[in-house]
């Protein structure tokens, strides 16, 4: 077993036997000199990693990260759960799209602002009672055109459209100001929580995507992060669906960026699993945090008693979503089982590294999956 740099507070995971050059890795000095040489180390005790897109995340910034995996016997590791957010971010709705899928159905496409990184975030929202309430407030000196060209309008954009708050295709209204209380205004308000009501008899979906470059574009089989996106939305586009919306992060690489990520790839191809990899790197195990999705839901209406049904097979990240006061309640947890053990390897993704990337999640990662 290699000795860890002094500098280094955290406990390591251990390697794996059949890994000739890991087991031979020497990250600071040669325990034993009576022994011969090993190889130079693969990473040097020295080494900080570069400044990439990813490590700029709500994780470093707020302290979040979590930590390196924590031995608990030979054959196995835990990874340690996320430190909750004693504050939520701030966050900013400044566009909602429409966007029509090859599927048929469609979908709302939220790009958020935040105060704690310069990325923006989305959330891919399904269901037309599903609005957030920092796009629809009003803002000094906009005319309706500009509140219809950032998506703040109820109903549908067409040709000829006028006013953002009535669409007279389909008779909707909303309140021109938060402070007014006519009896019109009241009225349709009330006709809109009611429509809420009716749409939404059951908790919505949720799914909390981090971003993954390799998995949902590059037909990566290494991961089912791809997979996971498309399912999250075919469950969320059926018509017995109350309403879904997938928060989609900016965490590349749980947390540490494309390039780093690329780095732990070609680590595991040296024998290492995806947990051993990261910290190889100098890296949490997983560097993500779900703050900013706490504050996203809570300002698409996702908070109070309704709740939401989240699909997840981590379960650090359901208290992770509810929040520091459980501003968001989670009232089931549906599991998200790859297609390939569904279906009996007759969908889905069929890889060696799909398999060894699954028990590191259960074994390591305490994801519950059978």
């Amino acid at each position: 077993m290699p000795n860890l740099p002094s500098h280094e507070p955290l406990i390591h995971s251990p390697r794996p036997q059949n890994s000739k050059v890991i087991s031979d890795l020497n990250l600071n000095h040669v325990s034993n000199a009576a022994t011969s040489a090993p190889p130079p180390a693969l990473v040097s005790p020295a080494f900080t990693p570069p400044s990439t897109p990813g490590t700029d995340t709500p994780s470093s910034k707020l302290k979040t990260a979590r930590s390196a995996v924590v031995s608990t016997n030979d054959s196995t590791a835990q990874v340690a759960p996320p430190r909750l957010l004693e504050k939520l971010p701030e966050v900013n709705c400044v566009v909602r799209a429409r966007i029509p899928t090859v599927t048929g159905a469609e979908m709302f496409l939220h790009l958020y602002h935040n105060d704690v990184d310069n990325k923006e975030h989305l959330a891919i929202v399904f269901g037309s009672s599903i609005r957030s309430r920092s796009l629809d407030a009003p803002r000094p000196g906009e005319s309706e055109l500009d509140r219809m060209i950032r998506g703040a309008y109820v109903g549908r954009l067409h040709p000829g459209r006028l006013s953002s708050r009535h669409d007279p295709s389909t008779s909707e209204k909303r309140p021109t100001s938060s402070t007014s209380n006519t009896s019109t205004e009241v009225s349709t308000q009330r006709a809109d929580e009611q429509e809420q009501k009716q749409e939404q008899v059951s908790a919505p979906l949720v799914r909390i995507h981090s971003e993954c470059y390799t998995g949902e574009t590059a037909w990566s089989a290494r991961c089912d992060c791809g997979e996971q996106l498309d399912e999250a939305a075919r469950l969320m586009s059926l018509p017995e669906c109350p309403g879904g919306v997938i928060v989609y992060l900016r965490q590349e690489g749980r947390g540490i960026g494309l390039g780093e990520k690329l780095k732990a790839y070609n680590l595991q191809d040296l024998g290492n699993d995806t947990v051993e990899a990261n910290l190889l790197l100098r890296h949490p195990a997983d560097a993500r945090s779900y703050g900013l999705a706490t504050a996203m839901l809570l300002d698409l209406g996702m908070g109070g008693e309704q709740g939401i049904r989240l699909l997840t097979n981590n379960p650090d990240k359901v208290r992770a979503v509810e929040g520091p006061n459980r501003e968001v309640t989670v009232k089931e947890r549906v599991a998200m089982v790859p297609l390939a053990w569904k279906s009996g390897g007759k969908r889905g993704i069929h890889s060696e590294e799909i398999e060894g990337y699954l028990r590191t999640k259960i074994g390591k990662m305490g994801h519950m999956l059978e």
